[in-house]
């Protein structure tokens, strides 16, 4: 087992550098300038010409590639345009404050999806099934942020349940696992976890489903096992599929909330990323796009080891 997490690590390294050419590259074709964010309507040439030699843009494309896989290997992520501080000091921030909102969200929509997914499986073709389907497919379907916009409307400006702003009760950084925090957790995480319900759900609604067809369920009934133990037994098998499905939900849930964090002031990556869009702040950019890529090719490497460990029999050498 240990030499085949290596092997997939070192599998990873090319997936990983093709990944901060694609990050570094991807940045410098939208339109503008960068460092209109800096300069003023009236810049001579000279100021121009030192402006790029500070933030490194005077040199060609692959050495600046270099420079900046170099010094992102290092941990430094270079210095924001906009503020003029450096990237990771910002991004920490923001990296913790979207794991804590991605975590919620992970565990409230796997947890009601596999129930749902189990249910409807089980009772494949019943109306349990129909309904969990119908539901699934409307968690799919729905624009996550056209339902935050709706959520908002309803337990916040009707009904005034719920906060829709920040992450907590006044100007704290620091968030904490407690009711007044969790008050401004509920609304971001149902919205942002939405989607991934539905797709969890359908997939382990289909995995379960195909599983109860096959002969050792048959097997197992027939050597007179309770209905719960059988269960079990489908659910083990079933796991190493909906795991695939629930490590790429898990890396959207960190790089697909940007309009969720947008509409709800959440201060994370997604928050992020907006403004420094709309600032045109490059270094940013391609801080917070690499890291969230990496979390993204990090969460896949550990669900596939975690999908062996759960069945050896899916091993890829």
């Amino acid at each position: 087992m240990f030499r085949y997490i290596i092997q997939r690590i070192i599998y990873s390294i090319p997936i990983a550098l093709g990944v901060t050419v694609i990050v570094f590259s991807l940045v410098y074709l939208g339109p503008g300038d960068p460092l209109d964010a800096v300069l003023p309507d009236d810049a001579t040439a000279a100021d121009v010409q030192e402006i790029k030699e500070l933030y490194g843009f005077d040199k060609p494309l692959p050495v600046q590639y270099a420079i900046w896989l170099g010094r992102a290997v290092t941990g430094d992520l270079g210095t924001s345009i906009g503020t003029g501080q450096p990237v990771t000091e910002g991004l920490k921030r923001a990296v913790v404050n979207t794991l804590i909102l991605a975590f919620f969200a992970s565990v409230f929509g796997f947890s009601i999806a596999s129930v749902l997914g189990i249910l409807a499986g089980y009772h494949h073709g019943r109306w349990a099934d129909k309904v969990v389907s119908a539901l699934a497919i409307t968690g799919v379907s729905v624009p996550n942020y056209w339902l935050a916009i709706v959520l908002i409307i309803i337990f916040s400006v009707e009904l005034n349940w719920l906060p829709s702003l920040g992450m907590g009760p006044g100007e704290s950084a620091a968030w904490t696992l407690d009711w007044a925090h969790m008050r401004h957790m509920i609304l971001p995480m149902i919205a942002v976890s939405i989607i991934s319900m539905g797709i969890i759900a359908r997939s382990m609604r289909a995995a379960v489903a195909e599983i109860l067809n096959q002969e050792f369920v048959q097997t197992l009934r027939s050597k007179g096992l309770m209905e719960r133990q059988v269960l079990r037994h489908v659910v083990k098998n079933a796991a190493p599929t909906v795991m695939a499905v629930t490590g790429l939900q898990i890396g959207n849930l960190m790089g697909g909330s940007i309009l969720i964090e947008t509409i709800f002031a959440w201060p994370g990556t997604g928050f992020l990323l907006n403004e420094a869009i709309f600032r045109r702040d490059l270094p940013v950019l391609q801080g917070t796009i690499l890291v969230l890529a990496m979390f993204f090719v990090t969460v896949n490497l550990i669900v596939d080891v975690m999908q062996t460990s759960v069945d050896p029999r899916i091993r890829r050498d």
